[in-house]
This record gives structure tokens, C-alpha cells and sequence, in this order.
């Protein structure tokens, strides 16, 4: 589900966020009272919930493995990078590319502060505290002292993240913006939640808007997700619900119903 977009807050344990409740959907142990009972409430409107983020962050194992072992890339910035949850971006990166680089991306003051301590130890690993729109800020920080190099090929994750934009914020801009940084042989991994069905995307994103104050954007349409991947050149299975892109086990377990869904895919820029 992704981290808190939105413009930068300060910590109130007393109202979920976004990427505490995607922690306690994880089995993870960083997230408070408020976040265990908004996700009740979710999973009573959409069951599928959990499979849902178990099946997100398996595809993101799958996808930083791909990039790094298939396609070479050894530059990876992370957008809505949410709390630290092995193995992370940079662990699967540099199990094939020791050397591999990755700016974790967020504004969220939790993930901030259990980001930094437990990526100091790596200096193959940066946190950025920014919103994930603010692209000049992203690059500049990103490439400090060559950190990032963008005259070679990075991939750029929006994994699961880009339901916290509100349409005001223009995703599809976002990315634009990112992609004309981007040297020619990089790609671009995006997705986000949608659903056919009318009231899970209205009663989730309510719940959503109400309990974080807003620091959220909505639940869209397969539609919507399509408008950002165009001029971008899409790797089979092009589109798809992202526990079915280029799956490597059938151990996984899939989601047992579908009120909504994660999908998205992933785009080489020429």
C-alpha cells in the first residue's frame, strides 16, 4: 500500500498511516493501535487486503532481482519507500551487484527516522526525505557527490505508492517529470491499487482520506494507470496485476478474492 505522500506531517500515533498499516499487513511490528484497527475496517471491505501487500512486495523482490541481474542495473530510486522490511530494495540489488546504489524516497516522519538508522550501516543506501512529486528536490539530492549517476541507466520504483497522490497532485506529470531525467536503457517499475467495483474504491478511499486527514488520493482504474505509462516502452507481460508479472514460484499464495487489485507493469525508456 505504500507510504504517506502527501506533504510532510508530523508523527500523530493517534490516526493511522498508510505505510504503518502496509507494515502491520506485512507481519511487521511498526505500527500502532490506530493502524491495526484501520486495517481491520479494510480488510472488512476488501478480504483480500493481505494476500494483496504479500503479493506487492513479492513482486518487488521480483522486479529489483530482474532489473539487476537481467537488465544491469545497478541504480535504483525508491519512491514511497515505506518501512524497512526485508529483504529491502538495496539487499536484493546487491546479492547480484555488491556495488548497487538505492535512494529510499519519503516523507512519512516514522518511516524517516526508522529508515535512516537502519540504512547508515550500508553506504550503498541514501534516505531522501521529500514528497515523491518534487522531482528537482529527488534529483538533486539523489546525485549529491555522484551518489546516483544520471547520465547512466537507473530504474525508478512507484511501487504500490501512487494511490497517495490525490489527482490535484498529477501523477502522470510525476511521471513525465522523472522519465526526462532518465538516460536512455532505464526503466521505470510502476503500479498502484484499482478496482472494477465502484464501492470498494468510494469506501476505501473514504476510510483512507478520513483516518490519515487526507494524506491520501484514491483507489483508480486500470485506465488511469494505463495514462502513465504512455511514451514508455512496456515490457511483456506489459500490464498486469503485478502477482502475475514474470511470477518465479508457484509457492506464492494468490489472492483468494479480487475486490481490488495491484497493477501496473514495467517500461524501458529508449
Amino acid at each position: 500500500m505504500g507510504a504517506d505522500n502527501g506533504h510532510a506531517h508530523a508523527i500523530n500515533t493517534s490516526l493511522p498511516s498508510a505505510a504503518r498499516m502496509y507494515d502491520w499487513l506485512l507481519g511487521g511490528e511498526l505500527n500502532f493501535e490506530a493502524d491495526r484497527a484501520a486495517c481491520e475496517e479494510l480488510l472488512a471491505i476488501a478480504p483480500s487486503s493481505r494476500d494483496l501487500a504479500l503479493n506487492n512486495r513479492w513482486f518487488l523482490e521480483r522486479v529489483v532481482r530482474f532489473l539487476a541481474r537481467e537488465c544491469g542495473i545497478t541504480q535504483f530510486l525508491d519512491h514511497g519507500s515505506g518501512l524497512p522490511t526485508r529483504p529491502n530494495v538495496h539487499q536484493v540489488a546487491q546479492e547480484v551487484h555488491p556495488g548497487a546504489r538505492v535512494a529510499y524516497i519519503d516523507n512519512d516522519p516514522i518511516v524517516i527516522a526508522h529508515g535512516r538508522t537502519s540504512l547508515d550501516v550500508n553506504d550503498g543506501t541514501r534516505f531522501i526525505n521529500a514528497d515523491m512529486t518534487d522531482t528537482d528536490r529527488i534529483i538533486e539530492e539523489s546525485s549529491r557527490g555522484g551518489f546516483i549517476d544520471f547520465s547512466r541507466p537507473v530504474a525508478a520504483l512507484y511501487v504500490s505508492v501512487i494511490h497517495c497522490l490525490k489527482d490535484s497532485d498529477e501523477p502522470a506529470a510525476m511521471i513525465r517529470r522523472m522519465r526526462e531525467h532518465l538516460a536512455s536503457g532505464s526503466y521505470m517499475v510502476i503500479c498502484q491499487l484499482v478496482s472494477d467495483d465502484e464501492r470498494v474504491r468510494r469506501e476505501v478511499t473514504e476510510l483512507m482520506i478520513r483516518g490519515t486527514e487526507g494524506h491520501w488520493g484514491r483507489v483508480r482504474e486500470k485506465h488511469d494507470v494505463r495514462r502513465y505509462f504512455e511514451g514508455l516502452s512496456v515490457l511483456e507481460p506489459y500490464m498486469v496485476d503485478v502477482t502475475n508479472w514474470r511470477p518465479d514460484s508457484d509457492l506464492r499464495r494468490p489472492q483468494q478474492t479480487y475486490e481490488w487489485l495491484e497493477f501496473g507493469g514495467v517500461a524501458r525508456i529508449r
